[in-house]
């Protein structure tokens, strides 16, 4: 008899259409998740999914046994739910980029608690996009335009965004003058490699052609990969001061930041009728309008 977890990989798989995706959904890695469905399929004696360029589909075994399986993974879920709303009403659990937790959420979060101190509050900052309706993660704190899927968006905050990069780098090419400009150089990525495509994307460049560098997990070390020369990197103002001043290094390219380029509070829609979300929302952003 297959083990439960392998089957409730099976369905994580075949929701997310990601093996990647279900591995960082379920905590698990990859290769645990691609064993599991390796088991599977060495027990039911063929293919459950097949592997294209553009992703994983289900084939017609694997169509008929997630329609068995994910109705009876969504009555335990719902029921796992149910039995713990009670104790989830006055507890929030939220998921905040690394970078803003640091520098505003976690300094401020001491006038909310004595404000509510009935409310408990979780913070965490994994580099990965939560799925809310089957993880117990109540809100995020995303950096991006505003625009998810099946989500409630609020902005929160529009911080100054800077191309930034060494002076001997930006001496070896001719100045920048447009955003397309940084095109012609090595782009240096945050942590989950979207800030360049959407900042992009914001200012309507089309990017096809760029050229991306390594990924950063720490803004600081962004900064610092900068500074060595290795690429232009885009990163919040207040990261740069230091260095801008030291002349190690300056800002490629003087332009506004689009505003809708910005810090956003998200969450399932029926989330935010809650009445401790309403009271975070109130306290963190007074005016709050939810996103069009």
């Amino acid at each position: 008899m297959p083990r439960l977890q392998d089957l409730y990989t099976f369905v994580a798989v075949a929701r997310a259409g990601s093996m990647k995706e279900a591995a960082s959904r379920l905590g698990v890695t990859p290769g645990a998740v691609s064993q599991r469905i390796r088991g599977l399929e060495e027990r039911h004696g063929g293919r459950l999914f097949e592997r294209t360029r553009a992703g994983i589909t289900l084939t017609g075994p694997g169509a008929r046994l997630h329609d068995q399986l994910d109705k009876a993974f969504q009555v335990i879920e719902e029921v796992s739910a149910r039995s713990l709303q009670s104790d989830r009403s006055n507890r929030l659990r939220i998921n905040a980029a690394a970078g803003f937790a640091a520098s505003w959420l976690v300094p401020n979060l001491g006038a909310f608690t004595r404000a509510n101190p009935e409310i408990s509050i979780s913070i965490e900052t994994e580099s990965r996009l939560v799925d809310f309706r089957h993880e117990p993660v109540d809100l995020g704190i995303r950096h991006g335009l505003g625009s998810y899927r099946g989500l409630t968006a609020f902005q929160i905050a529009a911080p100054d965004m800077v191309v930034i990069g060494s002076p001997a780098l930006l001496d070896s090419a001719p100045p920048l003058h447009e955003p397309a400009d940084c095109l012609r150089f090595t782009l240096l990525q945050d942590h989950n490699r979207q800030d360049w495509p959407l900042w992009f994307e914001a200012l309507g460049v089309d990017a096809t052609g760029a050229r991306y560098g390594p990924s950063f997990s720490d803004d600081s070390l962004l900064v610092r990969a900068a500074v060595e020369g290795q690429g232009l990197a885009l990163v919040r103002e207040i990261y740069t001061s230091d260095g801008l001043l030291a002349g190690k290094i300056k800002r490629a390219l003087d332009i506004s930041c689009p505003v809708e380029f910005a810090y956003y509070l998200v969450g399932l829609p029926e989330t935010f009728e809650r009445p401790a979300v309403k009271r975070f929302l109130t306290w963190l952003i007074p005016d709050a309008k939810p996103r069009p």
